[in-house]
């Protein structure tokens, strides 16, 4: 997902050139990889000649969001806070982070008022 989430659109071939780098992945692997992600939805595909060019069907930010509400749903009872606060407690979230979080939800709120 990440070669096509930085590239865009791109053939398995381009895919598996990235993968390749870093793992020792047949192209024919990397083809059925890119197929099952396009059976779950997270790609697309079109046909250029005899070439699929696989496109993400979403953004990686909103895929996260997705996944992490799916978290929230199915571990946290529903709850943002719980979720939060279990990442805070576990220190799991750097006290630089939670700074930029929380000027990011300021700057956010500050936008719904207007």
């Amino acid at each position: 997902m990440q070669v096509v989430w930085n590239t865009g659109p791109c053939p398995v071939e381009a895919v598996h050139q990235v993968v390749s780098q870093k793992r020792k992945l047949k192209e024919t692997s990397v083809r059925t990889i890119l197929r099952r992600l396009e059976l779950k939805g997270y790609l697309r595909h079109e046909e250029k000649g005899r070439a699929y060019v696989y496109q993400a069907a979403e953004t990686s930010r909103s895929l996260a969001a997705r996944a992490v509400r799916q978290i929230i749903d199915r571990l946290c009872k529903g709850s943002v806070e719980e979720l939060v606060s279990g990442m805070v407690e576990a220190k799991v979230l750097s006290k630089a982070e939670m700074e930029r979080l929380e000027g990011f939800v300021r700057e956010h709120r500050r936008g719904d008022k207007k």
